[in-house]
C-alpha cells in the first residue's frame, strides 16, 4: 500500500471583468502583495497581477480562489522561483 496522500488537481483559470476584477482559480500562496503589485503561487507557476490601487477582496486557500480588485494593468507568469523573504508567502507568516 502507498502512504504517499493523492494530490489534488485544480483548473487554474484566470477571469479578468472590465479590467477593474480578477478572479483566480488554482491559487496556492501569496507571496507578496502591493497597491501596484500581486505575486501569488499557482498550481501552474508564479504569477503576477500588476495595476494600481489593487486590493484583495477574497482570498481562500482552501477553494485555492483569489479575488482582486482594482485597475488591473497585467498578468505575467514568471517560471523563477522567487526571492524568499522570510521564508514563505503570506498566510505561513502570518501563522508563525
Amino acid at each position: 500500500m502507498d502512504d504517499k496522500k493523492p494530490m489534488r488537481v485544480r483548473q487554474h483559470t484566470i477571469m479578468i471583468d472590465n479590467r477593474e476584477r480578477v478572479v483566480i482559480t488554482g491559487v496556492q500562496d501569496v507571496d507578496s502583495f502591493n497597491e501596484v503589485e500581486v505575486v501569488l503561487m499557482t498550481d501552474v507557476g508564479i504569477l503576477s497581477i500588476l495595476g494600481q490601487d489593487l486590493h484583495i477582496a477574497k482570498l481562500s486557500l482552501d477553494e485555492g480562489q483569489l479575488v482582486i480588485e482594482g485597475m488591473i494593468a497585467a498578468a505575467d507568469y514568471n517560471d523563477a522561483q522567487p526571492a524568499q523573504k522570510g521564508g514563505g508567502g503570506l498566510m505561513s507568516r502570518f501563522f508563525r
